[in-house]
């Protein structure tokens, strides 16, 4: 894995943080903390998406959607211990 590679997975985890942030109103982290939770969110849906089968296609957009969509469930997961 490449330098770029890199670059890229953490600005699409930016991205998808600060998405999933204004998703999940009120149990954000602020700004910092939810691009830090979109990069986890981004790594955690490149490894359990494409077990279940799930794909929105290729490119940076359907990335992002993958992005997003595993940095929601993370933040609603620690919602959810937060909250225990």
């Amino acid at each position: 894995m490449g330098i770029e590679n890199i670059l890229i997975m953490a600005l699409v985890g930016a991205v998808a943080g600060w998405l999933a942030g204004l998703i999940v109103a009120g149990r954000g982290f602020g700004l910092i903390g939810n691009i830090a939770v979109g990069i986890a969110g981004a790594f955690l849906a490149g490894l359990i998406l494409p077990v279940l089968g799930l794909s929105a296609g290729g490119g940076i957009i359907a990335t992002i959607l993958h992005a997003t969509l595993g940095a929601v469930i993370l933040l609603a997961l620690i919602g959810i211990v937060k909250r225990a």
